[in-house]
This record gives C-alpha cells, sequence and structure tokens, in this order.
C-alpha cells in the first residue's frame, strides 16, 4: 500500500464547513418516548403541551382562616370585625382546597380566637388574598417546553405537574468506535501481571472517546481492536455503517503510513469529503460521507484523537440530538515564554494557567501528541491562529478553559527546577479537602529566577550552586533579581549523582569515566542547577565538555534522564537518586545539594502561599519525602533567608 500525501490540506475552518454541510444541519436522530421522570438531559422531539392545571383547584397559600373577602370590608384595629367559624370563617392549612364560595386566606397571625365558635380579625382581606388560583402555575394546554429544548432537573417537575408523564425526544446519537492497530493489545488481557510484549500498546483511545461520547449525552459502542488489515478494516465499517450507529469513528490509520488503510477503505465505501486538516495535533483527520453517515478517521495520537473530537465529531453530535454545544469559558492568557508555532497549522496547545497578582499567566505543556498527561495537567488550551509563526510573552492571547475559571485562583504556578517533591507537595497539598492545585514548568533554576523577575509565577524551584562560596541560591537572587525581595525556604537537601543502568554493567564510577569514549551521557539543559553542579565537577576532575560524547543531548526533567538511560539511549546522566530509585536503576552518588523555594515576600500572606508552607513544613509531607529515598527534609518549610 502507498503511502498518503495531503495533497488537499484543509484549514479547520475549510474542512468543518465542507463537512458539516454534507449533513444537513437539521438532521437529527430518530424520536423515542420517555418518562419524565428519566427525561433530564433529553432534547424535545416535539413541542410539549400541559395535560392539566396545576394547581387543579383553588388552594390555600397559607395556615390561617379561609373567609369571604367581601364581608370582611371595614375591619380595622378601632373596629375589628367577628366572624363566626363555620359560616363565615373556615380554618384551612397550606395547599388544603379553598371551602366552596370562599375567596380568600388570612393568615393564623393576623387572626384572634374569641372562643371555640367566634374569631375576631381586624383588617379586610381582597379577594383572592393568599389563595393559589387554578392554574396560577400552569394551564392545561400551554406550551411547557419547544422541540429542541434540553431537560433540565427542575423541568421534569414541570412535566409531572402539568400532566405529561411521558415526553418524545430525540433518541441519543450511537456512536460506532473502531480501534485499528496489530499492536493494540486491550488492557483486560493485561491483569494478573501479563507481560505487554515490545512493540505492543495498551488501547486506550477507545475509552477516552467513548466517554466524551457519554459527555455528549451520546451512546458509545465499542468494536474489538481491528488489526491492520484492509479487509478486517473494511469489514468493521460495514457492520458501523449498516448498523443503528448514527456515527462511525475509525481509530488510528489516518495518517499517511504504508500500514495506514483507513482513507483507502472508506474512499472505496463512501465519499473522502477531508484527508487532512491543518490544525496540529490532529492532522491527519479523515473526514466522509459513507451511506449517508458520517465518518471520522481520527488520528492514533491520544492527543490528536481527543482534539479532532473536540472539533468535528462534538459539534455533530450535539446538532443531531438538536441543540448547540456548550460554550466554552475563556480567558485572556499570557504566555510564560515566547511560543514560536509552524506557519500554515493551526496549533491547539496545553498550558498550565494560574492567577499571578492580577493577570493570568500561561506555562506551555509538552507538545507531544500522544501524550495524555498533557490533557490531564492542563487548564486550558491556547489556540495559535494558522497564519501565526507563534506568540510571545508579551501578547495576550485568548484560553479556552479545561476547568472552571473560579478554579484558577486556586492555582499554585511553580516554575524553575524539576524535582519529584513538587509533584508530592501538589497531592499532599490536598489530603485535607483544600482545592488548590500545583502547576509546574520545568526551565531550570535560572529559569525559575527570571520568571519570578518577570512576575509570572507564585514561586520557583532553585538549587543554584554558587562555586566560589559554596553557597546555594543567595548569589544568584542577587544578580538576577534586583529591587524584589525574595523569601528562599528549605524545600530538601537531596542526593544528585549519576544514573547508570542497573548493575552498572559499564562500571562507571564518577565525573571522571565521563570522558571516557564508550560512554555516552546524557545532560541537563543549560541553566538548570543540574547542569551547574556538573559543570563545577567536571572542572574540579579538570575534563572539558568537548570530551564528553552526550554532553550536549539534554532533557528538562531527572525522570527524562532516569528514561533516556532505562532505554539505552545513554549509559548515564546527572540526576537524583530518587528518579533512578523510581525506574530501578543504579546509582553513583557526586554530591548532597540544597533545594529551595523562592517565593516573592510580597505574596507571602496570600492564604493559598501560606497552606502550601504549611503543608512543607507537616510530618506527612517529610515522610512521604524521605520514603522516595535521597532526600533529608529535616529541614523542609524553614525560612533560610530573605533576599
Amino acid at each position: 500500500m502507498k503511502r498518503q500525501v495531503y495533497l488537499s490540506m484543509k484549514s479547520l475552518e475549510e474542512a468543518k464547513a465542507l463537512f458539516f454541510s454534507r449533513f444537513d444541519p437539521g438532521l437529527r436522530t430518530g424520536i423515542e418516548s420517555v418518562n419524565s421522570e428519566d427525561s433530564s438531559d433529553r432534547v424535545t422531539a416535539e413541542p410539549v403541551f400541559a395535560r392539566r392545571s396545576a394547581p387543579s383547584y383553588h388552594a390555600s397559600a397559607m395556615d390561617g382562616i379561609a373567609v369571604r373577602a367581601a364581608e370582611t370590608f371595614g375591619a380595622t384595629e378601632r373596629f375589628p370585625k367577628t366572624l363566626e367559624l363555620g359560616q363565615s370563617a373556615v380554618w384551612v392549612n397550606t395547599g388544603q382546597p379553598l371551602p366552596e364560595t370562599f375567596d380568600a386566606v388570612i393568615m393564623v397571625e393576623k387572626v384572634h380566637q374569641v372562643d371555640d365558635h367566634h374569631l375576631e380579625i381586624r383588617g379586610p382581606a381582597f379577594p383572592w388574598q393568599h389563595v393559589r388560583k387554578v392554574g396560577e402555575d400552569i394551564i392545561a394546554t400551554q406550551l411547557l417546553f419547544p422541540q429542541n429544548h434540553r431537560i433540565r432537573p427542575y423541568d421534569v417537575g414541570a412535566l409531572i405537574s402539568g400532566g405529561v408523564f411521558s415526553v418524545r425526544v430525540w433518541e441519543r446519537p450511537r456512536v460506532a468506535i473502531i480501534p485499528t492497530g496489530s499492536e493494540l493489545v486491550r488492557h483486560t488481557e493485561m491483569k494478573d501481571g501479563a507481560v505487554l510484549n515490545q512493540g505492543r500498546i495498551i488501547e486506550y483511545n477507545s475509552l477516552v472517546l467513548a466517554a466524551l461520547v457519554r459527555e455528549c449525552n451520546g451512546i458509545p459502542i465499542l468494536y474489538d481492536i481491528v488489526p491492520d488489515l484492509p479487509e478486517d478494516i473494511r469489514t468493521a465499517v460495514t457492520r458501523a455503517v449498516d448498523s443503528e450507529a448514527d456515527v462511525v469513528i475509525i481509530n488510528a490509520g489516518s495518517s499517511a503510513g504504508s500500514r495506514d488503510y483507513t482513507v483507502h477503505m472508506v474512499g472505496e465505501m463512501g465519499e473522502i469529503l477531508v484527508h487532512g486538516v491543518a490544525m496540529m495535533p490532529g492532522k491527519p483527520t479523515i473526514l466522509a460521507a459513507v451511506k449517508g453517515k458520517p465518518v471520522v478517521g481520527n488520528p492514533g495520537y491520544a492527543v490528536s484523537a481527543a482534539l479532532s473530537f473536540d472539533q468535528f465529531v462534538r459539534p455533530l453530535l450535539y446538532n443531531l440530538q438538536g441543540y448547540p454545544p456548550p460554550k466554552i469559558e475563556t480567558v485572556k492568557v499570557r504566555p510564560t515564554r515566547d511560543i514560536p508555532s509552524k506557519l500554515g497549522i493551526e496549533e491547539f496547545l496545553r498550558v498550565n494557567i494560574g492567577k499571578v497578582d492580577q493577570r493570568y499567566v500561561a506555562t506551555p505543556l509538552a507538545r507531544a501528541a500522544g501524550s495524555i498527561t498533557t490533557l490531564t495537567r492542563a487548564e486550558g488550551i491556547i489556540r495559535i491562529p494558522q497564519l501565526s509563526e507563534g506568540i510571545t510573552q508579551e501578547q495576550e492571547i485568548e484560553a479556552e478553559l479545561l476547568v472552571p475559571k473560579e478554579a484558577l485562583k486556586q492555582t499554585i504556578v511553580v516554575i524553575g527546577s524539576h524535582d519529584i517533591t513538587i509533584d508530592i507537595l501538589g497531592d499532599e497539598v490536598r489530603r485535607g479537602g483544600c482545592t488548590i492545585r500545583i502547576t509546574s514548568g520545568n526551565v531550570g533554576s535560572l529559569g525559575g529566577l527570571l520568571a519570578l523577575r518577570k512576575g509570572i509565577c507564585h514561586m520557583a524551584g532553585s538549587h543554584l550552586l554558587d562555586t566560589e562560596t559554596g553557597e546555594y541560591n543567595v548569589s544568584y537572587i542577587r544578580r538576577y533579581i534586583k529591587g524584589l525581595k525574595i523569601a528562599v525556604f528549605h524545600l530538601t537537601l537531596r542526593d544528585q549523582g549519576l544514573i547508570v543502568a542497573r548493575g552498572n554493567p559499564k562500571g562507571i564510577e564518577g565525573i571522571k569515566d565521563l570522558s571516557r569514549t564508550d560512554i555516552a551521557f546524557v545532560n541537563r539543559q543549560a541553566g538548570s542547577g543540574t547542569r551547574v553542579l556538573l559543570d563545577y565537577h567536571l572542572k574540579q576532575s579538570g575534563i572539558t565538555s568537548d570530551v564528553i560524547r552526550g554532553y550536549d543531548h539534554e532533557e528538562f526533567t531527572h525522570m527524562a534522564v532516569a528514561v533516556d538511560v532505562l532505554s539505552g539511549a545513554a549509559d548515564c546522566g546527572m540526576g537524583i537518586y530518587a528518579a533512578a530509585r523510581a525506574l530501578s536503576l543504579d546509582f553513583v552518588p557526586i554530591a548532597r545539594e540544597q533545594y529551595d523555594l523562592l517565593i516573592p515576600s510580597r505574596l507571602l500572606d496570600q492564604p493559598n502561599i501560606q497552606a502550601v508552607l504549611n503543608t512543607v513544613r507537616s510530618e506527612h509531607f517529610r515522610e512521604r519525602i524521605l520514603s522516595l529515598g535521597g532526600y533529608d527534609p529535616s529541614k523542609s518549610g524553614e525560612l533560610f533567608t530573605e533576599v
């Protein structure tokens, strides 16, 4: 099978226009009747009229006495009137039918009982005072709801009250989801310690897509995994379009690879409307019509699949049910760094968002289309226009929120050096029901200081060694953050060293071994505290960076360094003991260093900042850090100095 080439890739707006115009905007699912008590969140397929009035009788709206208003006229404080029980007055309770010929109610608080048979009133009643008249709420035959109305929980009460005990609604759209790929394995096959063979992948895209379908009030129909065989794909698609499914999603196989058969099969069975959309992630999306039904071939990468769903399937599912998609909440943000982007492609960039002082700041997450965690960690998505080459830190841009706007005020933005304890802190601060969310941008210690200077984070993680004094962070704060008062709090002491493969097969004993020609090294990025520490020890050992194979191979986190060693991409890398231990790697200790949290003094009185510091000082947090290995949190949360 030849590779596909996107000869006619469409812009996102062109693709939407072609796809949605192919299907009548008035296209709906079938109609069904449901019991009114089960109708919440469904959409009416026809107007709904009341079958009875509510209330169906004149009812007392108060506890008191029913009277004939005309018989109470003239009553005053000076000249009260006496009414005879059973004749001109009758006791009634709230909701009780009004006795015939009576037309008003006087509250019990306004009535003075003279004896067992007589009552005294000191003010008149007007006709229909404190009375719920027949049809006050609902009148039989009145329109309760128009067609294409989404029934809300309190609408259910109106239906029942109006005598409507079943309602005709649009059927929930049924969506066939077909996962394809010979390398895929169902998660249900991985029980009881089953080993995942090399080259196999646990399939979860279909489960994410199914959850998204349910979120749109649709019904997902999950198909078994279909291998990369053209006829198997054809059989699955045929079954889907011939079944009761309203929409078909084929996951994976939509790209340009030699084993990506989806576009061929769908093209033979129906009409390809679009193959290739100028959006990233999600470029390989296929939009088609087969036997009059919409068929979407979305990419196999998790983020691409989700974003393709949001742009094309989600609006379609809402339209099939007769109402527009919910409006997405947005907020204006400024990026924490310049973000270049590819001209000609509309990019959907996942970001962390927090409110620092009076502005919202957005920290970009990894662009990897296969990284589902960039969606789980994100608070929003920035859309970089197709004709833009990126956005700068000075630009304000709209972000589509993935969390409620109010939640952004509870986000603590931490930028700087990566450390596993920041992740633990993010979990620990929520133990007592606190809603604070900690987001971190891993740009290295120096990057954290610069972020503090720009006012785009609440705190920075740093472990910058002054090689002349042996002191951490203080001299760098004085050099890079002049004029801004910074409080330095201990987070932890930690062991830095060389992460090596399990069993240390190359016998690496220390820094001097990095000059060996048989050692492939992985480094941390320039400006990181780990890089500063490494360069210091290289200088002490008389080794120049140009003799180290892999010195320019950079990663942004300790775990990324450990993964490179685990995968064999490198023989060793500079990192912390906890990262080595997490992946069952060996570790050659080099130094114990000080890792601090740097916080602008002006923010120290904020409740969220205090909550984080109190968590850092807690015994439970310290115990969790100790359990990781390679840490000494005995001074966690102590104020080291204020610069």
